[in-house]
């Protein structure tokens, strides 16, 4: 039983420049008619068992917590997120279209202002939300900039800044979209040392 649309993810969608997908649905890459009768656990071990021999990220988020971050995306659109580098830090500009997550380095954006392309998008596919209380998660990244556990951090800051029960936390996405003047780039640096998610690339850089 083929669960999983390879065919389908190459053909019937737009690229955008950079070889990424535009409009990307769901159908195009799970065959959603013979998932129905799953469980929501079932199609967790199927999207995993997909994704787990390709070189991307995927997810798997519970509908509260999609919820969630959905709410706070549609007030607060853009968000800054850190990456350890060997010199210290670079920092990547997220911002939501629709379901769709696009991130830049904030040095494409000074650089080349609207023009800059995405590095990563994170795509959320919400149709099976209501019915399994799933959110599914895939991505396509430009790897020329990032490789997959760089992708994996900057797609887990988006849960720590956006899914947060501190109110700290998600005020400096806040301050970042309404009171821009008022943000401290070290706030964020300081949030993801604290949260621990840079710990694994910060040793490899070591």
């Amino acid at each position: 039983m083929k669960y999983m649309d390879e065919k389908a993810e190459s053909s019937g969608t737009k690229t955008l420049k950079g070889g990424f997908t535009k409009h990307k649905t769901l159908d195009s890459v799970l065959n959603v008619e013979m998932v129905k009768d799953k469980t929501a656990e079932e199609i967790k071990q199927i999207w995993n068992q997909h994704f787990s021999s390709k070189d991307t990220i995927y997810a798997v988020i519970p509908a509260e917590k999609f919820d969630l971050i959905w709410k706070r995306a549609q007030k607060c659109p853009t968000f800054l997120c850190a990456l350890p580098r060997k010199e210290g830090y670079e920092f990547f500009v997220g911002q939501w279209s629709g379901a769709e997550l696009h991130f830049t380095s904030l040095i494409n954006i000074q650089t080349q202002g609207e023009a800059a392309a995405s590095q990563l998008i994170l795509y959320h596919y919400p149709e099976l939300q209501k019915e399994k209380g799933i959110v599914l998660m895939t991505a396509e990244m430009d790897s020329k900039f990032l490789n997959v556990s760089e992708a994996q951090c900057i797609a887990s800051q988006v849960q720590l800044f956006y899914a947060t029960d501190r109110s700290e936390t998600f005020g400096l996405v806040e301050t970042f979209n309404h009171r821009p003047n008022e943000f401290k780039y070290v706030s964020v640096i300081a949030e993801l040392e604290q949260s621990g998610l840079g710990r694994e690339l910060t040793a490899k850089l070591d």
